[in-house]
């Protein structure tokens, strides 16, 4: 058995000549071919990113996961392999935490329970890209990953979006968030690539839908609730980023499930479902005045991502 001969092999040593081509060729596979375990750095371990440390873990990876809270390490510590305490703000915190690491996901968030300000937001987002670019000049990242939001297209009156719609959204918010994706985009390189995921509104566990719309059950609220509210769950998330990281996914992508449905509709099937007084409408009053707009998530589709929870978990 160790005589015969492998005729597609281009090492055997009975071979008439080498293809250097072939050689070539398959070097070059080997060089990109993705480790089974990776260092992956997660900058930003709340919601999102905790659940996403979990996963990578349990499969084998090395995560090294960053808070702003010291009051966290010792819960973070069960789900990752190093945490650091640190904030995007901090040039030469980010600097440390890319070293050596092959894809480093930015999950951040304004912290604290309320809403943030505009110059709150502007150091969330755009400092942390900033820096994390001019640290990436330093290191070797293969991939980064960022999470931004479906919220950069503004409102749209109910209309369809995709990833090529222009952005001119009028709120501070929408564009410092579609300003950080303009940033972080820049840095991509032939060995080094930028996946942007344009997330719809984040549900899932301890923030089922119930608790959000089942406080507005038996009132009468103004407007007909035509407005559309595009979701994610947070398992699809974790996925999506994970499909993202194994396909090496570059660009940007929308991350939303196909429900496509009314802020009413969505009320009266959690109302349903848990036997809740109904909800009623005033036409007469002006509605609430927030976003409207059913974004596309056929580009992630036809890269060959499938939704875990493709329809809204009520």
């Amino acid at each position: 058995m160790y005589n015969s001969v492998d005729r597609n092999n281009p090492f055997e040593p009975n071979r008439p000549e080498l293809d250097m081509a072939q050689l070539r060729e398959l070097l070059r596979q080997q060089a990109q071919r993705r480790p089974l375990y990776e260092n992956i750095a997660i900058l930003g371990c709340g919601y999102v990113g905790s659940a996403l440390a979990d996963y990578w873990q349990e499969r084998g990876h090395f995560v090294t996961g960053t808070t702003t809270s010291r009051e966290r390490v010792a819960s973070l510590s069960q789900l990752l392999s190093q945490v650091v305490v640190m904030k995007g703000s901090d040039a030469s915190a980010v600097q440390s935490l890319v070293q050596g690491q092959d894809t480093v996901v930015v999950s951040v968030a304004p912290t604290g329970s309320q809403v943030a300000d505009e110059a709150t937001y502007e150091t969330t987002y755009l400092a942390t890209a900033r820096n994390l670019v001019k640290a990436l000049n330093q290191a070797r990242v293969k991939q980064i990953i960022y999470l931004s939001s479906c919220s950069v297209y503004g409102d749209r009156q109910g209309e369809w979006v995709d990833e090529n719609s222009p952005i001119f959204s009028s709120e501070l918010r929408s564009q410092v968030l579609s300003e950080a994706e303009q940033i972080l985009l820049q840095a991509a390189k032939d060995n080094q690539r930028v996946c942007i995921l344009r997330l719809g509104g984040i549900y899932g566990p301890d923030r089922e839908l119930v608790r959000m719309f089942g406080p507005l059950a038996g009132m009468t609220l103004p407007g007909r609730g035509e407005r559309f509210i595009n979701w994610i769950h947070r398992d699809d998330i974790v996925e999506a980023i994970e499909f993202a990281r194994a396909n090496e996914l570059e660009g940007i992508y929308n991350l939303v499930d196909d429900s496509q449905l009314t802020v009413k509709e969505q009320v009266e099937r959690v109302c349903f479902r848990y036997g809740l007084p109904p909800v009623h409408w005033d036409p007469k009053q002006p509605s609430w005045g927030r976003k409207s707009l059913r974004v596309s998530n056929q580009k992630l589709k036809a890269a060959g991502y499938q939704l875990v929870h493709p329809q809204l978990l009520i």
